[in-house]
């Protein structure tokens, strides 16, 4: 499916300059990726180590890219030398390893930890203790800044509830001085999102259509 280029144009009108769009590209073919590209987008979401590394090798070097998925520990080597923000940091040791994989690439790399503030417990992502506890450690880190916060509501039709979650997860990061950050809202929930204050926004089938993963 080919761009929407008219909803990526409303898209950019409706946000403004109150948040950052980053396309979700996860699954998508190079060719959706470069034709969004060339109507001026720059930051492009990527759920899969291998899927991003292999995009980021071909595509312009001027993207930013976001790791918005759970990233393993192991896999943070592979992503080190380039990724412009981590989305999904939910654990002080995925945070060190991070910073030890930036300091092998002479890097700083901007991260947002993850609150889990959904109903449903798949859902990953830290307490406000936890939370408390890797800021704290977080000074002690010269390779990672953490630059915000991170989280993802219920998926629910009840938006009241939904708005509960963006503005519980607002109030969580007015707590903490320095922070630029806050990105929440998908497709399905991105303008509560918006009006709770959210300044990064993670939109990907209404740009690119939705997704057909592959038959396992």
């Amino acid at each position: 499916m080919a761009i929407n280029k008219e909803k990526y144009t409303f898209l950019l009108a409706e946000l403004d300059s109150k948040a950052t769009l980053v396309a979700v590209s996860k699954t998508k073919p190079i060719e959706d990726l470069q034709e969004l590209y060339d109507l001026g987008q720059r930051d492009f979401g990527e759920n899969y180590v291998q899927e991003l590394v292999d995009k980021e090798t071909v595509l312009p070097k001027d993207i930013h890219w976001h790791f918005i998925g759970h990233l393993q520990s192991n896999k943070v080597k592979y992503v080190a030398p380039f990724v412009h923000l981590i989305h999904g940091v939910d654990s002080l040791n995925l945070l060190k390893e991070i910073n030890k994989e930036a300091g092998k690439n002479s890097r700083v790399i901007d991260c947002l930890l993850q609150v889990h503030i959904a109903t449903e417990e798949t859902k990953f992502g830290l307490g406000a203790t936890e939370l408390a506890e890797v800021m704290n450690a977080a000074a002690h880190l010269k390779n990672v800044r953490v630059s915000g916060l991170m989280g993802m509501a219920s998926f629910s039709s009840d938006l009241k509830l939904v708005r509960k979650e963006f503005q519980e997860l607002k109030l969580l990061y007015n707590q903490y001085a320095g922070f630029t950050i806050l990105s929440m809202g998908m497709s399905g929930d991105y303008s509560i999102a918006i009006e709770a204050g959210s300044n990064m926004v993670r939109i990907g089938s209404l740009l690119f259509g939705e997704r057909n993963y592959p038959v396992k």
